[in-house]
């Protein structure tokens, strides 16, 4: 088990047939902000969506939980759902700055990495003002956090507070303290070669709108061969903004690399 976690990692799937695509969330939102990748990519793929330590359904960490300790859980999760299967890692900023520790762990289980709200800076100061926010204000600040992952236009339509209300409606079983150590994990400074050392396709989909739109450029140039695209007018949780564009642009990316697979054949009556 992975160590500083108090039990397996909860995890939804959808899909039946073909590759394994994993989703990694965000903060403060849990795995149902995949709610339409998993909806759509699942006509052709297997599709996990993993909630990690403290959101969700998912059990609480211990102080001096790591980012491996977290990619490490969300590979338990993927071997308890495909056992010993490689899997395209998808994340969302907390989820994007797991998958290159998940591909560490695993190099010959990831063919592809596909991040979003994400970007790259040695300043992580941001992480304990994070932290202190959480511990002044409890587990009901997740509600107002949502919309600053938002664009300033989708933060007033009826979708965006349904999701909001949906995550919130989880906080029952949301934990701040384990909150706060995965914010602590993030003040991590990478390992040397975290980025340099990826040897796998990935690509970078970057909101105009998002606050980590710019640092997204500074990541691209970190991580070899690595591509770009741009949702213009999304912000940080832009598959949720735009899934229609997010979701062309991964399966445009996968199919460059070969790793689309073809149609499912329909199935073939006896009668």
């Amino acid at each position: 088990m992975a160590n500083h976690i108090d039990g397996p990692l909860y995890y939804e799937r959808m899909g039946r047939t073909g590759p394994v695509m994993a989703f990694i969330h965000p903060n403060p939102m849990d795995q149902s902000c995949w709610i339409f990748q998993m909806a759509h990519l699942s006509t052709w793929f297997r599709c996990i969506a993993v909630d990690i330590p403290g959101y969700g359904r998912s059990p609480k960490a211990e102080a001096g939980l790591t980012m491996d300790d977290m990619a490490e859980a969300c590979w338990e999760a993927l071997d308890d759902a495909f056992p010993g299967e490689a899997a395209i890692l998808v994340g969302s900023s907390v989820g994007s700055a797991i998958a290159p520790y998940m591909y560490h762990q695993r190099p010959d289980r990831t063919p592809a990495i596909i991040l979003s709200g994400k970007g790259y800076s040695t300043d992580k100061s941001n992480f304990q003002r994070r932290i202190e926010t959480y511990r002044a204000n409890g587990i009901g600040f997740r509600w107002r956090y949502t919309f600053e992952d938002l664009s300033p236009a989708f933060r007033a339509t009826p979708l965006a507070h349904f999701f909001a209300n949906l995550f919130t409606e989880r906080n029952e079983f949301a934990d701040v303290d384990t909150i706060c150590h995965q914010f602590g994990a993030l003040q991590e400074q990478e390992p040397e070669g975290h980025y340099s050392g990826i040897g796998c396709p990935v690509i970078i989909l970057t909101g105009s709108e998002d606050n980590a739109h710019t640092r997204s450029f500074a990541l691209q140039e970190q991580i070899p061969g690595c591509e770009l695209k741009v949702l213009p007018g999304a912000g940080h949780a832009c598959q949720i903004e735009q899934p229609w564009l997010f979701d062309r642009f991964m399966i445009e990316f996968l199919t460059k690399h070969g790793l689309f697979p073809e149609s499912p054949k329909p199935a073939v009556s006896s009668n």
